[in-house]
């Protein structure tokens, strides 16, 4: 069964799961059962890897988390990755029998000559060999209680009960096992309605509370976040150094042409303003803010410090002709007010298109476009007005510790 395009029916994909998972109830026998409508899917949401020497310990601990996490509004698909294998028996060879030579390697030799078969000897059929192996009947090896019953050798060539000689206890084994840094871990995962749910702000009250509670009753047992909150975690650490190196560069190629330390931070004050009308686009659009509005949030500082550079550059060069400070800066506003208001509503309206766009394949931009065009268009109001300002007070500060004019010590050179 496939959906309707998005663009043709009003109801989201996720309140469609959500709608399904709570129809469908709970189904008899069903080891997990998980519904998934994400565009972009990065992990579970929840994702808790519990990591301890003893997988006791991980099954209770596992469990007081999935009951925690239960009484959450909105929290569903809740589950782990630890699964218990097939029934099985123990053998564990006892200290008697220890004494009469047999070692666990023989006894496990032992036992599976019995029922898997030993290799008595091959025989040549043609350019084929044939492998003739002893085991017992069919019949015998489907008898527990034959099993029991068998006679284990000893190395003097003597037999006695398998009873006698180790103890059989019935158990499960483990379907698999998963192992981080040398302990063996399971992995408690959920999912969560964003509409009902934030899935950060229950990760933050569980680590102040059940989390650390468990970690104290449970001496050895560590936890880490994994799945969704993982690769966040891990792109903005990445973005956070690229975004530090932009900056840098952006000064740098700011500083050489302006021969000035303090004219391109000037230049560059329009980046905060530009982040504060990105979010402002958000919250206008109604959009929520995402790993993929921070990528539009990076690339915005690179094209916001265009309108004050154009504004500075003026500026600078007006003051090489010797005019007077305030003078300057309201020429300079009046005549770069058409250029810098025209660049930003250019570039707002060609972003428009992408930002309005309804189809599945635009929502990964959407939130891109909303970051870069917002983020430019409050930014342009805030150069026309902010930087004059701050140009004065960089001119005050400098006439006040006793140094030379702007225009006079970091000018560029005139233009011919």
């Amino acid at each position: 069964m496939l959906l309707t395009q998005s663009e043709q029916r009003g109801v989201p994909a996720a309140k469609i799961g959500n709608r399904w998972r709570e129809l469908v109830g709970e189904v008899p026998g069903a080891e997990t059962l998980s519904f998934t409508s994400n565009l972009v899917r990065l992990g579970a949401n929840i994702d808790i890897q519990l990591a301890h020497t003893d997988f006791a310990v991980l099954d209770q601990v596992s469990q007081r988390i999935e009951a925690a996490l239960s009484s959450y509004p909105g929290v569903g698909d809740i589950t782990d990755n630890y699964s218990l294998g097939k029934q099985e028996l123990k053998v564990r060879l006892l200290p008697a029998a220890r004494t009469l030579g047999i070692s666990e390697a023989e006894l496990g030799r032992q036992l599976r000559a019995a029922f898997y078969g030993a290799e008595a000897l091959r025989l040549q059929r043609g350019r084929n060999e044939l492998k003739v192996m002893v085991r017992f009947p069919e019949e015998d090896r489907q008898r527990l209680w034959n099993f029991e019953n068998m006679r284990i050798r000893t190395p003097n060539g003597g037999e006695l009960p398998l009873l006698q000689a180790a103890k059989i206890l019935p158990g499960r084994g483990y379907s698999q096992i998963n192992r981080t840094d040398r302990k063996r871990v399971i992995n408690v995962t959920a999912s969560v309605d964003s509409s009902r749910a934030n899935a950060q702000e229950i990760l933050t009250e569980l680590k102040a509370g059940l989390l650390a509670e468990l970690v104290r009753d449970y001496p050895g047992l560590s936890f880490n976040l994994e799945g969704e909150q993982k690769e966040q975690a891990e792109s903005l650490d990445s973005m956070k150094r690229g975004f530090q190196l932009a900056l840098f560069i952006i000064f740098t190629l700011l500083a050489i042409p302006l021969r000035s330390y303090s004219q391109p931070l000037l230049i560059m004050a329009a980046i905060p303003f530009g982040i504060v009308g990105a979010l402002l686009g958000h919250l206008i659009m109604g959009y929520n803010l995402s790993i993929l509005s921070l990528f539009g949030i990076v690339a915005l500082a690179g094209v916001v410090v265009n309108d004050s550079l154009l504004l500075i550059d003026y500026a600078n060069g007006i003051r090489r002709g010797g005019e007077a400070l305030f003078p300057t800066l309201m020429t300079a506003g009046q005549r770069r007010f058409r250029p810098i208001l025209l660049t930003s509503l250019t570039t707002f309206g060609g972003l428009m298109p992408m930002i309005l766009e309804t189809s599945v394949q635009a929502q990964f931009l959407i939130p891109m476009a909303i970051s870069l065009g917002f983020g430019i268009l409050f930014a342009t109001g805030i150069t026309l007005l902010l930087i004059p300002a701050l140009y004065l007070i960089l001119e005050d500060i400098r006439k006040l510790f006793g140094l030379r004019e702007q225009h006079a010590d970091h000018a560029l050179p005139a233009r011919e």
